[in-house]
């Protein structure tokens, strides 16, 4: 039966992908359901995982488009396929891949959503209620003071959800100005914070954090009350609920892409961006360069000396 075979087939591609690769479980999840969709897709064709053609494949993209799914979606779960298959290959149990040849649609026509320098200096305004102390502070004080803190993180270091939900407090070092952040794969990287952040975050620690814990213990550094974990689901419903507060209704992965938006803006290199956002390929960070081109071009106009006309 075809379900039985491509259940077989996940099943061992998903062992391959935690003991010998090491990847972090909500990539292993992400890998599962793109390829669980195009196994569904196939079935229907009364084809398996073992036997795909790569019309399956072109045929599975193309329903995806006509769907209205985004080329960025599209793209993530072609690579699935094509680390799927590269496994299978390597495992002989086919003798060809299906995904060769098959361009990836062009993501770098799909630029990242970025909010304003003034958007997320708004956002991130401390107003009042970061002096509120834990003890005399109301609930929402308290809270608010939280938010602002892991707000400032976000941006500072362009953090994924996932990591910021898993900094821990060993992984502070506000003295030194960096966070320790455990990236895809559980890959360890240095983020440094700026002044902004770090005074976010002393307070945090001194007024709202303590008045959270109400007695317990946790090892997270940004919890709910009772010292409970924060949901990467909840910090989307703050990130949302602050910005459409602050204007305009962002994500945080925008905030993630404003960071290194606004770095290449003020002439970071790209290298230097590809090690904060945590990229094992450059070519990912590439696609934050449309926003150097006005930038490139008032340098050029500035020093080439036959820029302008004579």
């Amino acid at each position: 039966m075809p379900s039985e075979v491509n259940s077989s087939v996940v099943s061992s591609f998903l062992d391959y992908l935690k003991i010998e690769k090491g990847l972090a479980a909500l990539t292993i999840s992400a890998y599962t359901r793109d390829i669980g969709q195009f196994a569904e897709a196939i079935e229907k064709q009364k084809r398996t995982l073992m036997n795909a053609r790569p019309e399956d494949v072109r045929g599975f993209i193309q329903q995806l488009f006509s769907n209205s799914v985004d080329a960025r979606s599209v793209a993530r779960k072609l690579s699935a396929l094509r680390h799927l298959y590269r496994f299978l290959l390597l495992d002989k149990r086919v003798d060809r891949d299906p995904t060769l040849n098959i361009p990836l649609p062009k993501q770098w026509k799909i630029l990242p959503k970025a909010l304003g320098r003034e958007e997320v200096e708004q956002m991130l305004s401390p107003g009042l209620v970061t002096t509120a102390s834990a003890h005399t502070g109301s609930s929402r004080e308290i809270l608010s003071v939280r938010n602002r803190a892991m707000f400032e993180v976000f941006y500072a270091g362009a953090l994924r959800v996932s990591e910021v939900v898993s900094l821990r407090m060993e992984d502070v070092k506000l003295e030194m100005g960096y966070v320790l952040v455990r990236g895809k794969g559980d890959k360890e990287r240095i983020v440094p914070i700026g002044r902004s952040a770090q005074e976010a975050l002393t307070i945090y620690l001194r007024d709202a954090r303590p008045a959270l814990m109400t007695g317990k213990s946790s090892p997270h550094l940004f919890i709910a009350r009772g010292a409970k974990r924060i949901t990467r689901q909840r910090v989307w419903q703050m990130v949302g609920t602050a910005s459409e507060q602050a204007g305009r209704h962002a994500s945080p992965h925008m905030l993630r892409h404003s960071c290194a938006t606004h770095m290449v803006e003020n002439g970071a290199d790209l290298r230097t961006v590809q090690t904060l956002l945590g990229h094992a390929d450059i070519s990912t960070t590439q696609v934050y360069t449309h926003v150097a081109l006005d930038r490139l071009k008032s340098v050029y106009q500035k020093h080439h000396p036959r820029a302008k006309a004579r």
